[in-house]
């Protein structure tokens, strides 16, 4: 890649991305299905240089039409396919594919980006080290209705753990049972919005949702921001 690639390929974002301290970042994306390969792609344009994909699933005919891995990849490991993608955006990020459940050993970096799709494995892996990153955030989608938390302080952690209630309390299924790739790919632009933000130093909100039939945000009144 030339030198001029690599320093043309930032200018507009130039003044939006703190690419300096984005690029002392190891980040971490578990679960790279729907929301977790839009999260990892746009963390590879964004300038990411240290990336961890964990996932132990594999691409399946209907992930072509809801998660964004090509047809010729059904039936790869969906971390290696997603590995090969954020390459194809930047071949010099250190992209690692693990091809298990996530574990406490697998630690979760500076920055971790839960994009799991129930609630036992994210309070799982928020007891195994999650409450414990610079910024964490989680992408829960339904159908057209989105909900992006993020953890970046004391208060805002506080309120993650509430969120986490029991999995017999959820709606039956998995969150990405009923989902298309347009919804995938705006929660995992909302996460990395708020990724962003705190980059920059500017407040960021804890929790957000996203309804798409009605058309509306909203933001709870409780709401910590930075």
């Amino acid at each position: 890649m030339s030198t001029t690639l690599v320093e043309d390929r930032f200018v507009r974002q130039a003044q939006l991305v703190p690419q300096a301290r984005l690029s002392s970042l190891q980040v971490n994306v578990v679960g790279v299905g729907a929301v977790g390969r839009q999260v990892a792609v746009q963390l590879a344009s964004l300038g990411v240089r240290r990336l961890r994909l964990v996932d132990f699933d594999a691409v399946d005919a209907s992930n072509v039409t809801t998660q964004g891995y090509a047809r010729g990849e059904v039936g790869r490991r969906k971390v290696d396919a997603c590995r090969d993608a954020v390459l194809a955006i930047d071949p010099e990020v250190y992209a690692e594919a693990i091809y298990d459940r996530w574990r406490p050993s697998t630690g979760l970096g500076d920055v971790a980006f839960c994009c799991v799709d129930s609630i036992d494995a994210r309070a799982a892996i928020w007891r195994g080290g999650g409450g414990l990153v610079d910024f964490w955030a989680d992408g829960r989608m339904r159908g057209e209705t989105l909900r992006v938390l993020t953890a970046f302080d004391a208060t805002s952690r506080e309120h993650y753990t509430t969120t986490l209630f029991p999995q017999h309390e959820a709606q039956a299924g998995a969150c990405t049972a009923r989902s298309t790739i347009y919804a995938a790919s705006m929660t995992a632009g909302l996460m990395l919005s708020q990724f962003v933000r705190w980059l920059r130093g500017q407040p960021v909100d804890s929790d957000l949702s996203l309804n798409l039939l009605a058309s509306e945000l909203s933001v709870p009144t409780h709401e910590p921001r930075r």
